[in-house]
């Protein structure tokens, strides 16, 4: 399996401008094989739509926590993207697509959420990377309390997701 590599967040990536004044902004890496698809809509699916049973097990323990404080579900938010016809991929909604990257997020009252799959040259190298760049804004009291109870399993949830990817 490939190694996943926590760097800066990229530069080139449509979030760059939102890093500064993020409550959270991160990043981590994989070496795409050489066969790995060049278009990052396709690359996003292959990491986003098949998460590990512990991952679903996570969002499931998750829903049951937020659902008394009136937040959505993972099934809420499928259904209200299926519903409006947005694109999405899972719980994700899409927000800007281009050849090398996809943008995914969700604006609520209590936080906005942007992830970023990107894929770009590694430098001095032929081969190529995909990047996860994730970027959170907290509003209020909610959102960074919710944002510190995720953010451990923000980090091996990025993580497993990019090494278990089949990106063939």
């Amino acid at each position: 399996m490939p190694a996943v590599r926590c760097l800066p967040p990229p530069p080139q990536s449509r979030l760059a401008a939102s890093y500064a004044s993020a409550n959270l902004a991160d990043a981590f890496a994989i070496t795409l094989p050489d066969d790995a698809p060049d278009d990052a809509l396709a690359l996003a699916r292959t990491v986003l739509s098949h998460p590990p049973r512990w991952f679903r097990l996570l969002l499931a323990m998750r829903d049951a926590a937020v659902k008394p404080f009136g937040l959505k579900t993972t099934a809420a938010m499928r259904e209200h993207l299926a519903s409006i016809g947005v694109a999405h991929v899972d719980i994700f909604r899409v927000l800007e697509v281009s050849p090398h990257e996809v943008v995914f997020g969700e604006q609520d009252r209590h936080l906005d959420f942007k992830l970023s799959i990107l894929i770009r040259r590694i430098e001095g190298s032929s081969h190529r990377e995909a990047i996860a760049t994730t970027v959170v804004n907290c509003h209020n009291l909610l959102g960074r309390t919710y944002l510190a109870a995720i953010l451990p399993g923000h980090v091996l949830v990025v993580r497993s997701l990019l090494k278990t990817a089949d990106f063939s």
